[in-house]
């Protein structure tokens, strides 16, 4: 199907009454915006100056910042061509530096970021008879989209969520629905950007992921190997790394008594030396003498640093950043400084972005939340990332959930795929996202198209989105068949045609790729 008849077949679907309707409320949003005190505006907004002017030759930078963000804005496309691409990534890579002021503003009235395990135990049982984990759950979920979709410090925030399917946790597996919120905070968010070993450290004295993985019932009496397995499988040395069965089975006696508290300080990671297996051990051809606590200790900085582990990380992160299956030169390349720098996560960052990425990259297809933030940061969408601040629903997390990729709802401990294959074929509610988006149909989500309107003629109108949303003008024939197909359905007015476009835009296969 071509572009042209794609956007027609969209613009074939509304009725002249909702053409009229959006219009109404396109100019109650930009009535509301001129009055909204400047502290509401904080969020990055985007004027006519300052949209990327059309050319015939596109960004040079577009590709990659399509990367390492969740949608390149206007403003990140402009300093990186001030600074360069290299410079642009080491200024990322300081995220401490950046101001995240448009994504706190946001965050400001959310109350359970910051609590700790008991307090939100307390705020899901405040009414005592009826556990509510619904506001502790979308809070976290809320926040998680709107730092994607409004904070400056984009690579970063791409890399909490590497990190968050790598170390995969499921809000939907018993207590995890609070304490995902603790382990977000204190294990994803602190190590995104520092040692891989403190990363794996801190996971596995995480009480989220012990109870995720069953390792608050591995006792010495009844051992449980499941959280063993998956710290060798998924989190260091991957399927294929050189470990036995026998191997899973001592290091789980090795975490027998890893566990989490119950009653006094809930939710608080313990060791409980009563249930521990004081034999002697041996993991990956180490003898280990019976220490407690410690025996599970001694492993982690083993895994952390052993050479399948350089090798696992490696390979996924130049599949997240590079291709679905990246070369093995690069590969290579990123396992012997993850060697080098016992993991340094900049180090090897700066190894996969500033030599693979020109190189190597090939197209990757944006997966759900890559696919929605990128149209709500593209389109500076001003939104609640979820609903209204008085709404209990959130239509976002209801896209999300139909696209396949909600927040921490993965159940499997794999963590969201990070191929192609998987995301294709449910495309259906990525066109009934981008229609909804488009026509400001989205409960506590607002798309200001009012400058875009004012543009000179309906080619401007075409010119401006499609290098705003593409990075390019679409060509000069198909710009004006678009137009004039649109125009011999009796659709678009001045004021219609900014939404209809915009929509066709999300919803074509060009938008689907970064």
């Amino acid at each position: 199907m071509s572009f042209v008849k794609f956007v027609v077949d969209f613009a074939m679907t509304l009725s002249r009454r909702e053409f009229l309707r959006l219009a109404g409320l396109v100019a109650a949003g930009a009535a509301a915006s001129a009055c909204a005190p400047v502290y509401q505006r904080l969020a990055n907004d985007v004027s006519q100056s300052d949209l990327p002017q059309p050319s015939d030759a596109p960004n040079t930078y577009f590709g990659a910042l399509n990367r390492l963000t969740f949608g390149p804005r206007p403003s990140d496309r402009a300093r990186a061509a001030e600074i360069s691409l290299n410079g642009w990534i080491e200024e990322q890579l300081a995220p401490e530096l950046i101001d995240d002021a448009p994504a706190m503003w946001q965050l400001r009235r959310f109350k359970t970021l910051d609590m700790d395990a008991n307090e939100l135990f307390e705020e899901g049982n405040k009414l005592f008879d009826d556990l509510d984990k619904s506001l502790v759950i979308n809070e976290l979920r809320q926040a998680t989209l709107i730092r994607q979709v409004y904070s400056p410090r984009q690579l970063y925030e791409v890399m909490v969520e590497f990190w968050s399917d790598h170390f995969n946790i499921s809000v939907d597996k018993g207590n995890c629905w609070y304490l995902k919120t603790v382990d977000d905070r204190e294990v994803i968010r602190p190590h995104a950007l520092g040692k891989f070993r403190d990363l794996l450290w801190a996971s596995a004295h995480s009480p989220a992921m012990l109870v995720y993985l069953d390792n608050q019932v591995n006792i010495n009496t009844h051992p449980n190997e499941n959280y063993a397995r998956e710290i060798m499988e998924l989190h260091s040395l991957g399927v294929n790394g050189g470990y036995t069965q026998r191997d899973v089975m001592e290091l789980a006696r090795c975490f027998t008594g890893w566990t989490v508290k119950e009653h006094y300080w809930l939710g608080n990671f313990t060791f409980n030396a009563d249930s521990h297996d004081n034999g002697v051990k041996e993991v990956l051809g180490l003898r280990i003498n019976p220490s407690g606590q410690a025996e599970a200790e001694q492993m982690i900085e083993l895994l952390a640093a052993h050479p399948s582990t350089a090798r696992f990380v490696a390979t996924k992160l130049a599949r997240r950043f590079i291709a679905d299956e990246p070369p093995e030169e690069i590969v290579g390349r990123v396992a012997s400084t993850f060697l080098e720098t016992d993991g340094d996560i900049k180090a090897v960052l700066r190894v996969i972005l500033l030599d693979g990425l020109t190189a190597y990259a090939q197209p990757k297809f944006k997966r759900p939340v890559h696919f929605i933030a990128s149209a709500l940061r593209l389109l500076n969408a001003q939104t609640g990332a979820g609903g209204r601040i008085s709404s209990p629903t959130y239509p976002l997390h209801d896209y999300l959930a139909r696209l396949g990729q909600l927040a921490f709802a993965w159940p499997m401990p794999d963590g969201y795929p990070d191929r192609a294959a998987p995301w294709q074929g449910n495309l259906m509610p990525r066109w009934q996202f981008a229609m909804a988006l488009a026509r400001n149909e989205i409960d506590g989500t607002q798309i200001t198209f009012s400058e875009l309107a004012a543009a000179t003629s309906p080619s401007a109108v075409v010119d401006r989105l499609s290098t705003l949303l593409l990075d390019q003008p679409l060509p000069a024939t198909q710009r004006e068949a678009l137009i004039a197909a649109l125009q011999a359905a009796g659709t678009p007015t001045s004021d219609e045609l900014p939404s209809i476009i915009a929509a066709g835009l999300i919803a074509s296969p060009a938008f689907q790729w970064r």
